[in-house]
Protein backbone atom coordinates (compact mmCIF):
# COMPACT_ATOMS: atom_id res chain seq x y z
CA UNK A 1 0.00 0.00 0.00
CA UNK A 2 1.48 3.35 -0.68
CA UNK A 3 1.14 6.90 0.90
CA UNK A 4 -0.13 9.56 -1.00
CA UNK A 5 -0.35 13.04 0.07
CA UNK A 6 -2.79 15.17 0.58
CA UNK A 7 -1.01 18.13 -0.61
CA UNK A 8 -4.57 20.42 -0.67
CA UNK A 9 -5.06 19.44 3.09
CA UNK A 10 -1.49 20.33 3.85
CA UNK A 11 -2.01 23.61 2.50
CA UNK A 12 -5.14 24.08 4.23
CA UNK A 13 -3.71 22.94 7.27
CA UNK A 14 -0.74 25.55 7.04
CA UNK A 15 -3.29 28.51 6.44
CA UNK A 16 -5.45 27.48 8.86
CA UNK A 17 -2.35 28.11 11.42
CA UNK A 18 -0.60 30.85 9.98
CA UNK A 19 -3.88 32.49 10.36
CA UNK A 20 -4.71 31.71 13.95
CA UNK A 21 -0.61 32.61 14.50
CA UNK A 22 -1.07 35.93 13.42
CA UNK A 23 -4.74 36.15 15.13
CA UNK A 24 -2.92 35.75 18.00
CA UNK A 25 -0.48 38.20 17.45
CA UNK A 26 -2.91 40.50 16.74
CA UNK A 27 -4.95 39.51 20.42
CA UNK A 28 -1.06 39.41 22.51
CA UNK A 29 0.22 43.32 20.82
CA UNK A 30 0.43 46.08 23.59
CA UNK A 31 1.13 49.14 21.74
CA UNK A 32 4.48 50.70 23.03
CA UNK A 33 4.50 53.08 26.11
CA UNK A 34 5.51 56.55 25.38
CA UNK A 35 7.17 58.39 27.86
CA UNK A 36 4.40 60.75 29.33
CA UNK A 37 3.94 63.73 31.66
CA UNK A 38 1.49 62.33 34.37
CA UNK A 39 1.49 65.40 36.28
CA UNK A 40 0.47 67.34 32.87
CA UNK A 41 -2.53 64.84 32.48
CA UNK A 42 -3.60 65.31 36.34
CA UNK A 43 -3.52 69.45 35.57
CA UNK A 44 -5.74 69.43 32.89
CA UNK A 45 -8.47 66.91 34.57
CA UNK A 46 -8.56 69.30 37.10
CA UNK A 47 -8.86 72.31 34.73
CA UNK A 48 -12.12 70.40 32.85
CA UNK A 49 -14.00 70.39 36.00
Amino acid sequence: MSITRLKRKARKDKAKSSRRRTELKVQNFKPVMKSIDIEKIKEEFKAKK
